[in-house]
């Protein structure tokens, strides 16, 4: 069922022309320990400005805003909370105008499924959201990634991480990979 809706997200932001990648779960579930997941995370290379755009490709691919003002929501939280109207199931797009989030957008790892292409964050990108987002669930993810992910670039973890450092220095979220990666 997710394959199903991943293919068809994937077409629907290609003819938008709408860069994304697939992030959170879904992600996990390919570079790292199988779990659970009840939703769709993909972050796009758009501001808010293009809300709009999103919601018209939403649309046309059977999606619906969960809740009733979606652009005030958008705004506050620069997350467009869709349901696919078949399945129920929840698709998070999180709106992206970081250098950060482009560059990783860029370096997106196409898979395909269901006969499509579909564009995931690559996995030192993954670890990158996961250590950023830092819930004990996002620090359990990260082990099975960084276990399963042999030829991972820790360089290029290290030195985004160090930037993100810069700009949330009490977050310290070097010291959270390295001490994640001592571990094991």
């Amino acid at each position: 069922m997710f394959q199903d809706i991943l293919a068809r997200l994937a077409g629907i932001l290609k003819k938008a022309d709408i860069p994304y990648i697939v992030i959170g779960g879904q992600a996990v579930l390919l570079y790292g320990e199988p779990r659970l997941t009840a939703d769709i995370d993909i972050t796009v290379g758009l501001g808010i400005d293009e809300l709009s755009r999103l919601l018209t490709a939403g649309e046309e691919s059977g999606l619906v805003p969960l809740v009733s003002d979606i652009e005030a929501f958008t705004k506050e939280t620069m997350v467009v909370p869709l349901k696919d109207k078949t399945t129920d199931i929840r698709i998070d797009f999180v709106l992206s105008f970081t250098t950060y989030e482009a560059a990783a957008i860029k370096r997106a790892r196409k898979v395909k499924i269901g006969g499509m292409e579909v564009n995931f964050a690559s996995p030192e990108d993954v670890v990158i959201h996961k250590i950023f987002a830092g819930r004990p669930r996002d620090i359990e993810d990260l082990r099975g990634i960084l276990l399963k992910q042999k030829d991972i670039d820790v360089g290029y973890i290290e030195t985004s991480l160090k930037e993100f450092d810069l700009t949330f220095p009490d977050k310290r979220f070097s010291k959270t990979f390295k001490d994640l990666i001592s571990e094991l």
